[in-house]
C-alpha cells in the first residue's frame, strides 16, 4: 500500500507546480535565480517571489518603451541594465494600485510594497553576483517606511467571553442554523481553543493529522516554517476541547477519500482550509470584540499571555517557532519596556521610616 502524502507534502507539490507555471512566463535568467534560491528558501517564499517578479515584468511591459511589444520571457538582462533608480520609484507608485491581467484592481499597503521591493532588490543582487549586471539600482531607492503597529490581541476577559459565546451561541438559533451550529460546535471550539492555548499558526493547524495529537504527553507534532518538526505542548483546556471534538464529532464522520487522516474537517468532510478557519474566527470574535481578530491575532494573544506570565522572551520565541529571537523582541518590545519600568519599583533602597 502506497504511503499517503501528508498535507504539507501535497501543499509543497502544488506550490512547485504553480511556481513552474509562473516561470514559464518569465525570462530564463529568472529561472536561474529561483534555482539559486531553493536551498535557502521555502516553497511558499519562492512562490511569493515569483508572483512579485511577475508583477514587476508586467509593469515594464505596460510602462517602459524599451520593452514595448516584447513578451515577459523576451525581456533581456540588457533591458534591465538600462533601468535607472527613477524607474523603480515609478514601480513603487504603480504598486499602490494597478489592474491584474483579469482586470481586477490590485492594491498594496506600505508593507506589501516594501516586500515586493525587497524581492526585487534580492533579484538584482543575484544578477550582480553572477556578473550579469554591473550594479544594483534598486539599492539606491528609498524603501517605504513601515509604521510600527501595536499588537492587537484579545484581553483575558475577551478570551473568556469568546469561548463562553461559542459554547452558548446555539441558544440564539433554530432550524437549519441550529443544526449547522451543533454539527460544527465541537470542531470550532477545538480550533479556537488550540489557537489560543498553543499559539500555532493557522497554516500549521490546518495541516494537523489525528496522529499528530499525543494525549499521553499532551503534545501536538507540527511542521514549522522551513519544514522543521516540533512538539508543542498544551494544557487541560486544550486537551478537553480536543477530546470533546474527537469523541463527540470527528470520530463519527467518514471523510472524503484522501482526507482520512486530517484532524479538522470542513462541512464537505475534507481537510479544513485556512480561509474557512479565518472566516470562522472572524464570525465569532466580532460578536465579543470591536477589534479585527484573525487567527494570527489569537496567536499574538497567546504570545502576549505567555510573555507576561514568564518574562522569558527566548521561551516565547521557541514556542512560537520564531527562527530569530529579534522577531519576537520586535513584536513584544512594548511589553518588555513595561517590565523594565516595573523593575524601577522592585528594589527599595531605604524603607520609609515612621515618624
Amino acid at each position: 500500500m502506497a504511503k499517503q502524502i501528508t498535507y504539507r507534502e501535497q501543499e509543497k507539490i502544488e506550490n512547485t507546480v504553480k511556481l513552474r507555471e509562473f516561470l514559464m512566463e518569465l525570462p530564463p535568467y529568472v529561472k536561474d535565480y529561483f534555482r539559486a534560491k531553493e536551498p535557502t528558501t521555502s516553497d511558499k517564499t519562492r512562490l511569493s517571489y515569483a508572483y512579485d517578479l511577475r508583477v514587476f515584468f508586467r509593469f515594464l511591459q505596460e510602462t517602459n518603451p524599451v520593452v514595448k511589444g516584447k513578451t515577459m520571457a523576451d525581456i533581456s538582462v540588457q533591458d534591465l541594465a538600462l533601468l535607472q533608480p527613477v524607474d523603480f520609484e515609478e514601480f513603487q507608485e504603480y504598486l499602490k494600485a494597478y489592474q491584474s491581467p483579469d482586470k481586477k484592481l490590485e492594491t498594496n499597503s506600505r508593507t506589501g510594497i516594501a516586500r515586493k521591493m525587497s524581492c526585487l532588490r534580492s533579484f538584482y543582487d543575484y544578477l550582480c553576483k553572477r556578473q550579469l549586471l554591473a550594479s544594483n539600482p534598486v539599492r539606491l531607492v528609498d524603501m517605504p517606511k513601515i509604521k510600527e503597529k501595536a499588537i492587537i490581541q484579545l484581553d483575558p476577559d475577551e478570551v473568556a467571553n469568546l469561548l463562553d459565546y461559542m459554547e452558548n451561541y446555539g441558544s440564539q438559533l433554530s432550524g437549519v442554523q441550529l443544526y449547522h451550529y451543533n454539527k460544527q460546535k465541537y470542531r470550532d471550539l477545538a480550533i479556537i481553543t488550540l489557537l489560543l492555548g498553543t499559539g500555532v499558526r493557522v497554516s500549521e493547524l490546518v495541516g494537523l493529522n489525528i496522529g499528530d495529537v499525543d494525549f499521553k504527553n499532551n503534545g501536538i507534532r507540527i511542521l514549522r516554517k522551513g519544514g522543521n518538526e516540533m512538539i508543542v505542548y498544551f494544557g487541560q483546556e486544550v486537551e478537553k476541547a480536543l477530546t470533546d471534538y474527537l469523541e463527540l464529532s470527528r470520530n463519527g464522520i467518514t471523510p472524503v477519500a484522501g482526507h482520512e487522516e486530517a484532524l479538522f474537517l470542513s462541512g464537505q468532510r475534507k481537510r479544513i482550509s485556512v480561509d474557512a478557519v479565518e472566516k470562522m474566527v472572524k464570525k465569532y470574535a466580532s460578536a465579543v470584540s470591536v477589534k479585527t481578530i484573525t487567527p494570527h491575532k489569537l496567536r499574538s494573544t497567546y504570545g502576549t499571555a505567555l510573555y507576561r506570565e514568564t518574562g522569558d522572551i527566548y521561551l516565547v520565541a521557541d514556542v512560537l517557532g520564531h527562527a530569530d529571537v529579534n522577531t519576537t523582541k520586535k513584536h513584544y518590545a512594548k511589553l518588555s519596556d513595561a517590565r523594565r519600568r516595573s523593575a524601577s519599583k522592585a528594589v527599595v533602597l531605604r524603607e520609609k521610616r515612621e515618624n
